[in-house]
């Protein structure tokens, strides 16, 4: 019976995937609700923690974009490119990265992606090639960024187990920002030969040939440069990150975040950390730049961030309460084979991504799974970058976009749907990084 209700589970997270966002989140509702009322299922635990660190970065981030803030980042990534149009393979993806790093989300990609493909263009160089470099690079630096949900619930799950309680947020970007810059670095070489070159290539030479298409690309300019920002654009980034050294500098004093009394002190969790930080920056930011707070939920990044916590809402929920309510059963037969074999954990993040295309969400499901296998810690935060596999299946709304930017239509997915332009990035950016990330963390996580 266990095995036929997983089945549901996964059932449930198929047909949850063919809507996607919010879609995503109630279909996995009614699967909830089918888990208790008719198979009788003790009730999970929600992942508020989790709802709410993505509601505070997102709150935080969507003041930033209405202020001006993540326009004024994108004209500081475009003259980065444009200032050198022939490196646009290795450099477009490192800004992807960047930009997620500092942000904590993905869909800022967005807005760069047009004026990497411009700058493709303008150069002869197969915009493929930096194009889905750095729709894969924007996505896989989520687990290295501090205001990651992701990130901070491994945190708070590893420094529970005994033994582990000195880990720290340093501790676990110590190890996820290596590994995954190199897995970026590596997918970016890998992209540089990748297809042909734009003179030979089938598609776009036909669409040269089509008036409509040839007046598209030999028409396109796509810059941020031409305009003029306020200047309560550059004071909202400068207080942005200032956001982050805060944090940041609070992971490496715990001294700051100790409260109480004698037997009663105990420091604050890094969670609600970033939560206060980011609701009291995005404040400052409010006031100090003097931003209309009813123009913050028409940005890209307040919607995507809201979509993204509903789908995570409901998809953990299903997910824990059916793993709570199996794990004694199945804990026998998987905990041999993982012990025996313990990269296997990375397919079973590998597989989970795929289907519920988010990292924390992923993280919030099997986490909890990996830590009752008795996994060793350095191990799990290792195989962290596995959490991003939704490359697999091209139905990601940046890989989608990012085929949709591209003119000359050599980002493309293939009559066979999986022989598409993120599947070789992905696989080379998420393994390299894993393989790193292991090495790495056998050091630093001890």
């Amino acid at each position: 019976m266990l095995y036929l209700e997983f089945l549901f589970l996964l059932l449930m997270l198929y047909i949850g995937s063919r809507f996607g966002g919010i879609g995503l989140g109630v279909v996995s509702g009614i699967g909830l609700a089918i888990e208790v009322f008719i198979f009788r299922m003790p009730v999970g635990k929600a992942p508020v923690d989790v709802m709410l660190i993505i509601l505070s970065v997102v709150t935080c981030a969507s003041i930033l974009e209405a202020a001006g803030g993540l326009k004024f980042m994108l004209q500081i990534a475009e003259r980065i490119l444009r200032s050198n149009p022939k490196r646009i393979t290795l450099l477009g993806p490192i800004v992807t990265y960047l930009m997620t790093f500092m942000l904590g989300t993905g869909h800022s990609v967005y807005s760069i992606m047009p004026i990497i493909g411009d700058v493709a263009l303008k150069n002869k160089i197969r915009p493929e090639r930096p194009m889905a470099a750095s729709s894969v690079a924007s996505q896989l630096a989520i687990t290295s960024s501090p205001l990651s949900a992701a990130v901070v619930f491994y945190l708070g799950k590893i420094v529970e187990l005994p033994g582990f309680e000195h880990i720290s947020l340093l501790n676990i970007i110590g190890v996820t920002v290596p590994a995954t810059f190199a897995g970026t670095i590596a997918l970016a070489l890998y992209s540089m030969r990748r297809g042909k070159e734009l003179e030979d290539d089938p598609e776009y030479q036909r669409r040269l040939q089509d008036p409509i298409w040839r007046e598209r690309i030999l028409s396109t300019t796509n810059t941020t440069l031409n305009e003029e920002l306020p200047p309560a654009a550059k004071q909202s980034v400068y207080l942005f990150l200032l956001s982050l050294a805060v944090i940041v500098i609070i992971a490496m004093l715990p001294e700051i975040r100790t409260i109480g009394v004698g037997e009663k002190v105990k420091p604050i969790s890094m969670s609600l950390i970033i939560q206060m930080m980011m609701l009291c920056f995005g404040g400052i930011i409010l006031l100090v730049t003097k931003t209309n707070p009813q123009i913050v939920p028409n940005g890209v990044v307040f919607k995507s961030g809201m979509v993204a916590a509903i789908a995570i809402f409901g998809i953990a929920w299903m997910s824990d309460t059916y793993f709570k309510f199996a794990m004694p059963e199945f804990r026998e037969g998987i905990t041999s084979m993982v012990r025996h074999y313990p990269w296997t954990f990375a397919l079973a993040l590998f597989a989970v991504s795929v289907v519920i295309n988010s990292q924390a969400a992923t993280a919030v499901m099997m986490l909890p799974v990996g830590l009752e296998l008795g996994l060793p810690a350095p191990l799990l935060v290792g195989l962290m970058p596995a959490t991003y596999a939704y490359f697999f299946i091209p139905n990601y709304p940046s890989d989608i976009a990012t085929v949709n930017f591209d003119v000359t239509g050599t980002t493309k997915i293939g009559k066979f749907y999986f022989n598409h332009s993120f599947m070789l990035p992905g696989l080379i950016g998420v393994t390299t990084a894993c393989l790193v990330g292991v090495a790495i963390a056998n050091v630093v996580i001890a």
